[in-house]
């Protein structure tokens, strides 16, 4: 059965919703968002459609149903638990060609309610005919994640500029070229940035321009630590919009899987001692994508402005007059420990978590390190794998117990990630024992030793050092000895 998408324009205009249970609540509950005027017929009510009537929001029939009823109403709901009331609604509808939803059941229906996805006045709506409501239902929230709520005041704006738009672009080409500008570029921007004053400023701005090119800019997006599920709405939206993506060596690959298919990817990933892209390289990348008109995402790992530069980044693109956006992510220690099983702050052992991050040797030595030191607080050491040694022989030097546990996160969130734990004493050697590689973090505090009865993503924590497989001795040579020989050599045994 093939239904005719329509949407009806019921305010100020009569409904009657036979039945007072949940599902009739939740019915009345779309209906007064459309500003119908509902009546209720039933002998109980919810105590949210009691409250409703008591507030004069809906109208309320107790009485049996009545066909009289019908004769005003623009449109019946019959969600009662009995079929055969239904089938009477339904019977008494149809003749009086009044359009009529029975709840769950599509052969009594002549319209039915699809699964709907909110931006108003955008508005989508998603129906299986009545077939697969749940499928519906899916569909609806899997797009909801790709549609942004600055969706609805965008397409307000679009409504109040309309007739100014067609008179400054009568033609068509022309128009569709602005309104492609209006829906991706600096206006849509800032509505997603909570400035509706300034969209509209934008949007007068560019109709009174001579011309409709798109203005490019960058998103600044978080990309987590790796797991894509831990990938924040607004961040998969950016990467379904961006026409380049400068994403760092650490973003995971499942991650860029959820990118636009037809997106320019440029990896400026940096390592320590090997600068694949320089800072300054990344910084003459967005500026020339994004003065081409493109919409950049300059995608890294973790949270941008945990460790990640970001904020130098933003500096040069206002500096340059470039539209930014930030959009955050899940930053490693948070994640780590999450996925590790090692809460960050804990009633019983730490009241402070300190984030800490060194890239080598001598930039440990701009470290406070007796407030490093002190007890009950956790640490969180960004890319400190390479330094183990040294950070164990300065906490320990400025008294921090050789005892404190630790919990070594690699790859965390990734389906190899490794958890090796120990205590401060072991640090050192542990790490260099199970050759732990960036990513990694490191947790060091009291809170470390909850991941042994915690942890519950990946293979469990790695306590012990990895045993070393013992080779068998060689086996001695057989030498062949002819058979004259072999006869002396026993003589000689004997002997």
């Amino acid at each position: 059965m093939k239904l005719y998408p329509l949407f009806a324009h019921l305010s100020r205009r009569a409904v009657l919703v036979v039945g007072g249970g949940t599902v009739a609540e939740r019915k009345v509950a779309a209906l007064l968002a459309a500003q119908a005027q509902v009546t209720v017929n039933a002998y109980t009510l919810t105590p949210q459609l009691q409250r409703w009537v008591d507030e004069g929001r809906i109208a309320h029939r107790g009485d049996p149903f009545q066909d009289g009823w019908l004769d005003r109403v623009w449109l019946v709901v019959a969600a009662t638990s009995d079929r055969e009331t239904n089938r009477l609604v339904a019977t008494l509808a149809e003749l009086r060609r009044i359009f009529v939803n029975v709840v769950d059941d599509a052969e009594l229906s002549s319209f039915h309610v699809p699964a709907v996805i909110d931006r108003a006045p955008l508005t989508v709506a998603i129906s299986s005919g009545g077939d697969a409501p749940m499928l519906a239902r899916l569909l609806r929230e899997r797009l909801e994640t790709l549609l942004d709520h600055s969706l609805g005041p965008l397409a307000a704006l679009a409504a109040r500029l309309r007739k100014r738009i067609r008179i400054r672009h009568p033609e068509p080409a022309a128009r569709r070229r602005f309104y492609e500008t209006l829906f991706t570029g600096p206006v849509a921007a800032l509505l997603r940035q909570g400035q509706p004053q300034a969209a509209r400023q934008a949007a007068e701005k560019a109709l009174a321009s001579a011309t409709a090119e798109p203005g490019g800019s960058v998103v600044l997006v978080g990309a987590g630590p790796g797991d894509p599920g831990l990938l924040t709405l607004r961040a998969l939206r950016a990467l379904n919009e961006a026409d380049v993506i400068l994403h760092d060596r650490l973003v995971s690959a499942e991650v860029l899987e959820l990118a636009r298919r037809d997106a320019e990817r440029i990896e400026v990933g940096k390592q320590a001692g090997n600068h694949h892209t320089t800072q300054d390289g990344i910084h003459a990348l967005l500026l020339e994508h994004a003065r081409a008109g493109r919409r950049v995402v300059r995608l890294k790992g973790g949270d941008p402005f945990v460790f990640g530069r970001g904020g130098e980044e933003l500096e040069f693109l206002r500096d340059h007059g470039i539209p930014y956006e930030v959009v955050p992510g899940i930053t490693a220690a948070v994640a780590c420990a999450a996925y590790a099983g090692v809460p960050l702050t804990h009633r019983d052992h730490a009241q402070s978590v300190r984030f800490v991050t060194a890239h080598c040797r001598a930039s440990y030595d701009t470290l406070d390190w007796a407030a490093l030191a002190q007890e009950r607080q956790t640490l969180a050491v960004y890319m400190g794998v390479g330094e183990l040694g040294t950070l164990q022989e300065r906490l320990l030097g400025h008294g921090r117990a050789a005892s404190t546990p630790f919990a070594l996160v690699e790859n965390g969130s990734r389906a190899d990630q490794r958890v090796v734990t120990g205590t401060l004493a072991e640090l050192a050697e542990r790490g260099a024992a199970h050759a732990v590689r960036s990513p990694a973090l490191l947790i060091l505090g009291e809170v470390a030793a909850l991941a042994s009865s915690l942890a519950w993503f990946g293979q469990p924590p790695l306590r012990d050092a990895p045993q070393r497989a013992v080779r068998p001795a060689p086996p001695r040579p057989v030498v062949a000895v002819p058979a004259a020989q072999d006869g002396l050599l026993a003589a000689i045994h004997r002997a």
